[in-house]
């Protein structure tokens, strides 16, 4: 089976940054620069970068950005302007873990870097943990992809909700590593995409990137989830989180909680995937987690035809939480997890 071709969601070549703009996708793929702090906050915030590991990379680099034209300040002024740039960038979107994560990894970064040091050797500091957080990501896909592996047998149905996939990460995904491990060893499954209401992520992002990649995919809108199970057709959920709070529970793109539901109804095993980074075990369960709560026009226009009354009332919180009492194991970069989820998070990830 040839290599897979998988899109580069984030990139620094030299010395800029680039991204997919994934508002245009799947009809244009358009890479775009981001040279400025305010067009990587637009950039997160918009959802022209999106994927809880793929934010967090590009935050990463983002700082770097954010800082250069403060290279001629004296080194106090441009360690002051490291703090209230990455401030300014983890305001962009609340609820990913990794884009705090990031941005505190690059911050630890420049305190090991003494005083004194030239602003040119800090800016090189920042950029290779930056390029690190990059290289782990891709590593950590493949770790989930592997971790995931045993769970699928030929001739099942797989359900996946919103994109957690190649266009969420800078490597195979979270959700999506484990298919595209089994295919590339010939496992034949069938692989269905919600279409995830109201950006349509899993019809535009994943549906696509499972295409192009070869891979039997179906899509279908988000509430016909429970009767493709009631027929038979689902036997395993995979879904990504955005942030995975100490007591098990998750949070993840808006819908999910019904997933999980409905797996529970029809006896589904439901697996949420994620990296190291996507753990917060500061916050103690979903109850805490705050949701990003969006503009109207999401859910009132499509494609910008108003599609509801003028003056409606909306809601358009961007994610739901799923209790860890819904959710049959969490498949990671340091392995399978199976329930108690409390005691197994701090076990991997409490160092």
């Amino acid at each position: 089976m040839p290599p897979l071709s998988l899109p580069e969601t984030v990139r620094w070549t030299d010395g800029r940054l680039w991204i997919i703009d994934q508002t245009l996708l799947p009809g244009d793929v358009k890479e775009v620069p981001l040279d400025t702090a305010q067009a990587v906050w637009q950039a997160i915030q918009t959802l022209m970068v999106r994927g809880a590991p793929a934010i967090g990379v590009a935050a990463a680099y983002g700082l770097c950005v954010a800082i250069r034209p403060f290279m001629d300040e004296s080194s106090a002024q441009l360690r002051r302007q490291i703090q209230d740039q990455a401030a300014y960038l983890t305001a962009s979107r609340p609820t990913a873990v990794n884009l705090q994560w990031a941005l505190d990894r690059m911050m630890a970064a420049a305190d090991q870097v003494a005083a004194s040091t030239a602003n040119q050797v800090l800016f090189d500091r920042l950029l290779a943990c930056a390029t690190a957080i990059h290289a782990d990501d891709q590593a950590q896909c493949l770790r989930i992809g592997q971790a995931g592996l045993p769970l699928i047998r030929s001739g099942m149905g797989i359900l996946t909700h919103c994109n957690a996939g190649a266009l969420a990460t800078t490597g195979l995904g979270t959700a999506t590593a484990p298919l595209y491990v089994a295919h590339q060893q010939g496992i034949a499954f069938r692989a269905y995409a919600d279409e995830t209401r109201p950006l349509l992520q899993g019809a535009r992002l994943t549906s696509w990137e499972l295409q192009q990649a070869g891979i039997d995919v179906t899509l279908q809108t988000d509430n016909m989830a429970a009767h493709l199970m009631s027929q038979g057709l689902i036997d395993m959920v995979i879904v990504g989180t955005d942030r995975v709070a100490a007591n098990g529970d998750i949070a993840n793109k808006i819908g999910t909680l019904s997933v999980a539901i409905n797996a529970r109804h029809f006896g589904i095993p439901f697996y949420v995937a994620f990296p190291s980074s996507t753990v917060d075990l500061n916050t103690a369960c979903g109850a805490d987690i705050v949701i990003e709560e969006r503009e109207a026009d999401e859910v009132t226009g499509l494609y910008g035809h108003r599609i509801a009354p003028a003056n409606i009332k909306v809601r358009n919180p961007a994610f739901d939480v799923t209790p860890a009492a819904l959710i049959t194991g969490f498949i990671t970069d340091q392995g399978l997890l199976l329930p108690p989820f409390d005691t197994g998070l701090q076990q991997l990830f409490g160092n």
